[in-house]
């Protein structure tokens, strides 16, 4: 029986392993130099992912439990239905992103936490509400994902948003370019907003100064399936349908905390690889989770 991609284990050496080749490409030049790379904007096609990096919160355990128990056998079957064995087998620490960057350089999670601003509080009563599909861009074909969103109000949302807006602008500084996902067929079907964010800070959906005046895009949320399949009517209408179910499954969602920060690897599509730094919100510490060292920031 496969499990759905958030809570999955299958496949992550072999992506891990394909996320760690590299060579001469010039996602490394531009890394290397220091330089951020538009060219691949001009692209029908995808660029090449290398390595992606963020900001996410990690998902606790209480928030796991309800997930594992009411929302995974949903997911679970539809997926297995629709005969979506990739979607079941994509490994992923469960998460909700501050931010993503692209970089080949290796040297980009220290220089993340480097480039940290002030850290958010510890986030309480995070409601967690509303299951819905979502396409990179309408018309693209892929990626898509199945994604939990955050209530856009309360203490909690309003935090998330301030440090979204400040995150976004001290880590886009150390990307050597777009990321893939939003680069090709995705990027051509953008409106002339978001494709100005992705000019000007390589990815779209996020919190951004433009002209004096705060462009609030960013839109926190869970993801629980990641698709590079192409996003067919069926599978549409299916996975819609998937998200009416769970929406009947838990109405009213429910609320959770989230106490932690990490630095992570992600894949092309969003999901993360491996977590490595984890920064605790109630005292600023932060942790190598290798060896569970300390780490200066």
């Amino acid at each position: 029986m496969h499990t759905p991609s958030w809570i999955s284990l299958t496949s992550a050496l072999a992506l891990a392993l394909t996320l760690s080749a590299c060579g001469t490409s010039p996602a490394s030049t531009a890394a290397s130099s220091g330089k951020i790379d538009n060219s691949a904007l001009s692209s029908a096609q995808f660029r090449a992912h290398h390595t992606t990096y963020g900001l996410v919160y990690r998902l606790p355990a209480d928030a796991m439990v309800i997930m594992g128990s009411q929302v995974t056998p949903v997911v679970n079957a539809q997926l297995q239905k629709l005969k979506l064995t990739q979607e079941a087998n994509t490994f992923n620490l469960p998460h909700i992103t501050v931010v993503h960057i692209h970089s080949a350089d290796p040297a980009t999670p220290q220089k993340m936490l480097a480039a940290l601003p002030a850290l958010p509080p510890v986030l309480k009563d995070v409601q967690m509400k509303t299951f819905y599909t979502t396409e990179a861009a309408k018309g693209a074909g892929k990626p898509w994902w199945l994604d939990l969103g955050v209530v856009k109000s309360g203490a909690a949302y309003t935090a998330m948003m301030d440090f979204n807006t400040r995150a976004t602008v001290a880590m886009a500084p150390l990307r050597d370019g777009p990321l893939p996902r939003v680069t090709g067929p995705v990027y051509a079907r953008m409106s002339d907003a978001a494709k100005a964010m992705v000019q000007t800070v390589g990815v779209s959906g996020i919190n951004q100064m433009q002209d004096g005046k705060l462009v609030g895009s960013h839109n926190p949320h869970n993801t629980l399936v990641y698709s590079e399949t192409p996003f067919t009517p069926e599978i549409e209408r299916a996975m819609n349908d998937t998200a009416a179910q769970l929406n009947k499954v838990l109405p009213a969602g429910f609320a959770t905390t989230l106490d932690t920060l990490s630095v992570v690897e992600l894949s092309f599509s969003g999901n993360v690889l491996r977590e490595i730094y984890r920064i605790n919100l109630a005292d600023g510490k932060t942790y190598d989770v290798r060896n569970g060292s300390l780490v200066k920031r």
